[in-house]
């Protein structure tokens, strides 16, 4: 597994940012995937996501460090994938901080997993900057 982390400030109060960071959203500011369907399970959600002809689940959790979500299951496209957005406050607005850590599980295994991590900092990037111009 490779561990990539990307960090932003957001002109917003942590309440207002983690009022934003909702699962849907989430998948919706990472632009890779639609959602599909949200299944409210009081302490989690099961986000089915999908796009370019494959459709899996996402389990999100409000954890103590922040919004914690993992691609469930064997129908995603990667091996494992794990996730954790945190918000701290700084100079009248937010530091939000991703950092995730995927496995490809694909032969070549030093080289595949450098590129899929590589993608998703990509990913976790246009997230933060979704977020920021949404909260603007």
């Amino acid at each position: 597994m490779r561990t990539v982390e990307v960090s932003r400030f957001v002109q917003a109060f942590p309440d207002e940012v983690e009022r934003a960071l909702t699962p849907a959203s989430v998948v919706e500011y990472e632009g890779s995937f639609t959602v599909r369907d949200v299944d409210d399970r009081g302490d989690e959600w099961i986000v089915t996501v999908g796009g370019a002809g494959v459709e899996f689940p996402l389990r999100f959790e409000r954890r103590e460090a922040g919004l914690y979500y993992e691609q469930a299951g064997d129908a995603g496209p990667l091996a494992a994938m794990e996730t954790t957005l945190s918000v701290a406050p700084e100079n009248e607005g937010s530091r939000v901080t991703a950092r995730s850590s995927v496995a490809g599980g694909m032969p070549l295994s030093t080289l595949t997993d450098r590129l899929v991590a590589w993608k998703r900092k990509g990913e976790l990037r246009r997230a933060l900057a979704e977020l920021a111009a949404d909260l603007s």
